[in-house]
């Protein structure tokens, strides 16, 4: 835990390493502070694009309501003592709020101001006078414009808690979720902040992209995906082989990736989701081919992800592991050896790939090039290609009414 005063000029370090963000109390209002407040007001911002998750507790509500383009505004009656808070309709869904008992909670308020909600903003609880003592914004932040205290007993669950114990049982869901969201928080963190530039920095690599797709020998009217897609440079090389009456979905977890994906036009070849690569929103045997570029060896369970691709995967379906550059080349640029724990060694990728499903047809660790191709395990297995070197590739093609899926 890093504890940042900012009333006392504690220096912000921004995003990198953070699970979570939770904003509390301070000595001054956010209206009469503003230029204060401006490197906290930015983390928020940033902490909000990339889905990092935040509790805004009291002033840090306010904080969060001003960063997402909200308003503070003094009200003499917000109330200082306890008053009567009720859950919205929203929260019956709502990953903190579910299940918190229907009847009123008696909250203590120690506040001369109120909140007005940006556009999009889900109000959770409000009070007596319909003021909004608890929201969401987005699917990650959350205020509580109530002071928030915990005890043992509050993360027994809404079934055995009182209404008294709601603040605690709120902060126990929400350390719950940041721990299970903390390996996409990290990836959605580190990704965020590099996606407007991705595009320009990696497009020389288009033509290996493309080389690669075509080891996939795809067919026209099939359904293929880019797992951990990015800005999706490989999606038009998938639809060059599915033509347009095939279906090409590019999937990652990151917002911004996908943003970029789509300022670069790639939704004219095809679908962009934004879903887990470990727990794809597809029907079980629905994918013919899967293309993931630098995505195994960034997974902290590839067994687990290599286990629902050949769910998804069709009988005679392919999965083509890729990145443009070699495992000694990725190796020397960071300064390393090769590990003997590196998942894309083949001692290691094989019998990963038989134990989930998959069976390996090529492992190709060239110079300028990693590329492993598999088809599941429940086909007769072809013989195993040699290693080649990728030396041409497909001009791109863009599709005129790519199919939704």
């Amino acid at each position: 835990m890093r504890v940042h005063r900012g009333w006392e000029g504690d220096r912000l370090d921004g995003l990198a390493g953070v699970d979570a963000l939770v904003v509390t109390g301070a000595p001054n209002a956010v209206h009469s502070a503003e230029r204060s407040r401006g490197a906290e007001l930015e983390l928020l911002r940033g902490a909000l694009t990339a889905e990092v998750p935040v509790l805004g507790v009291g002033i840090g509500a306010q904080l969060l309501a001003v960063a997402a383009g909200g308003a503070v505004r003094h009200d003499q009656d917000a109330g200082i003592g306890r008053g009567t808070v009720r859950t919205a309709p929203a929260a019956g869904s709502d990953p903190l709020f579910a299940g918190v008992p229907p009847e009123p909670s008696r909250l203590r308020y120690w506040h001369g101001d109120t909140v007005d909600l940006p556009a999009g903003a889900v109000v959770l609880a409000s009070d007596e006078r319909r003021r909004v003592r608890a929201f969401r914004i987005g699917g990650s932040a959350w205020g509580l414009h109530f002071p928030v205290e915990a005890d043992a007993s509050a993360a027994d669950g809404p079934a055995r808690s009182t209404p008294e114990q709601l603040p605690g049982l709120l902060l126990a869901r929400f350390a719950a979720l940041v721990t299970a969201r903390a390996e996409h928080t990290a990836t959605r963190s580190f990704f965020t902040r590099r996606a407007d530039a991705w595009e320009d920095r990696f497009s020389y690599q288009t033509p290996a992209y493309e080389a690669a797709v075509a080891r996939m020998e795809l067919g026209r009217g099939q359904t293929a995906m880019d797992l951990g897609c990015g800005t999706g440079r490989a999606m038009p090389a998938l639809r060059a082989h599915v033509g347009s009456e095939g279906t090409v979905l590019g999937v990652d977890v990151t917002l911004a990736m996908l943003t970029a994906a789509a300022r670069s036009g790639r939704t004219a070849s095809g679908q962009l989701l934004l879903a887990d690569c470990t727990r794809l929103p597809v029907p079980s045997a629905s994918v013919h081919g899967i293309f993931a570029a630098g995505l195994v060896d960034h997974l902290p369970r590839p067994h687990t992800a290599l286990r629902e691709w050949a769910r998804v995967s069709t009988a005679d379906g392919t999965l083509l592991l890729f990145h443009p550059a070699g495992r000694i080349e990725r190796a020397a640029r960071h300064g390393r050896p090769l590990s003997p724990d590196d998942p894309l060694a083949e001692p290691n990728l094989r019998p990963m790939l038989d134990a989930t499903g998959w069976h390996l047809t090529t492992y190709d660790d060239a110079e300028r090039h990693f590329l492993a191709r598999a088809v599941p395990a429940r086909c007769p297995p072809p013989p195993v290609d040699k290693p080649a070197t990728v030396t041409g590739w497909l001009p791109p093609v863009r599709a005129t009414s790519p199919r939704s899926p």
